[in-house]
């Protein structure tokens, strides 16, 4: 009983270390808060270009409610109905969304994404030997679903899709697959998809890279690092450019889409054409605005970051209320979006102790000019 007593103190004490870095950071004044959701975590944010603004929740053993929502007047509405969001088969309601994209036409794309237990990197998936995914496409001006991909010839057994980005001019969509640690490209009309650059120096996480807050590594109980292949992606307003890194790495890397769409290209050759865009630390998030910005998100600083066009890394904005900053959106008006997940407050990473800050939000802050 003394040890574990003493155990708890150091625990505490360690713990009171770790915040002062957060502890030592100002509000910043130009970032609002979208929308505040009490005991449920938001993951994935969009926003279309009349600043509609739509979140989804996962289901990662946390309060849960609705999977995606549109937030009207600060209120989550379920979206694009209340029965999608109920519990059922798979064909026709959510079972995990990890991430939602509004494209250049203003069509909500849902990833619904529940890996296996081998493709899961926030922790167990289940038990379930394949995972579920499937891809919506929803008609925002009539709030219809179009259609629905199923990703028949990926491997879901391993498979743990993360994030999607559409390709209106070529009709792809592209999505990371930290799973597999590749790239997974989607035949929008076929419904065929193919995955590249797989197990790459580009989308093979670096065990080297641990996130840490104050000193203190992000550890689970058995003292393994949180981890996560090619995760965060971004494509180019101008549809040229496709941006992708894993969290545990702190280079980014680019390729250019006529690569990614050319099936004649082998493993090879497709990797011989991948740009490194230099160090920008460790990130879990990214998206491009029209300007040519990439936006970063990253937790260990509690920051938003952009990549300039002349390759410069600026700070947007900086504060304690930044936990683990993840998905972003921007809409009509000029304004970034972006959810704070709060996954290195998780039970697994905290010796069974949920340190997650009430409420969860969604944050919005002015674009740079």
């Amino acid at each position: 009983m003394f040890k574990r007593l003493i155990f708890f103190i150091l625990f505490v004490h360690i713990f009171s270390f770790k915040m002062q870095a957060q502890d030592k950071l100002a509000i910043d004044p130009k970032l609002e808060v979208a929308a505040s959701f009490g005991p449920y975590r938001p993951i994935g944010v969009s926003a279309t270009s009349t600043n509609r603004l739509f979140v989804s929740f996962p289901k990662q053993n946390k309060d849960y409610q609705y999977a995606l929502t549109e937030i009207i007047d600060g209120k989550r509405i379920p979206y694009p109905n209340e029965s999608w969001n109920k519990q059922g088969d798979e064909d026709s309601h959510f079972v995990n969304v990890q991430d939602i994209f509004v494209d250049a036409a203003d069509y909500l794309w849902v990833l619904d994404s529940k890996p296996s237990t081998s493709g899961a990197i926030f922790g167990p998936g289940g038990t379930a030997p394949t995972g579920q995914f499937k891809l919506l496409k929803i008609d925002t001006k009539n709030n219809q679903i179009v259609r629905i991909y199923t990703f028949d010839d990926l491997d879901k057994t391993k498979s743990g899709l993360n994030d999607v980005r559409i390709d209106v001019q070529k009709n792809l969509a592209y999505l990371s697959d930290p799973g597999q640690a590749a790239i997974i490209v989607l035949d929008l009309q076929t419904g065929n998809s193919r995955k590249v650059l797989e197990k790459s120096s580009f989308t093979l996480a670096d065990p080297e890279v641990v996130i840490s807050y104050s000193g203190i590594d992000m550890r689970n109980r058995d003292g393994s690092p949180f981890l996560s292949h090619v995760n965060g992606i971004a494509l180019s307003h101008d549809f040229n450019y496709f941006y992708f890194k894993p969290i545990n790495k702190n280079h980014l890397y680019r390729v250019a889409t006529k690569y990614l769409a050319d099936m004649t290209l082998s493993q090879q050759e497709l990797q011989s054409k991948v740009e490194d865009m230099g160090n920008v630390g460790v990130t879990h998030g990214l998206l491009a605005d029209r300007s040519g910005n990439i936006y970063l998100t990253t937790s260990m600083d509690y920051s938003i970051k952009y990549l300039s066009p002349d390759g410069q890394v600026h700070l947007l904005t900086q504060d304690p209320r930044l936990l683990w900053p993840d998905s972003l959106g921007i809409d009509g008006n000029g304004y970034l979006y972006f959810s704070c997940a709060q996954l290195a407050r998780d039970p697994q990473w905290n010796k069974g102790i949920d340190r997650a800050e009430l409420p969860y939000r969604v944050y919005k802050i002015k674009l740079p000019k």
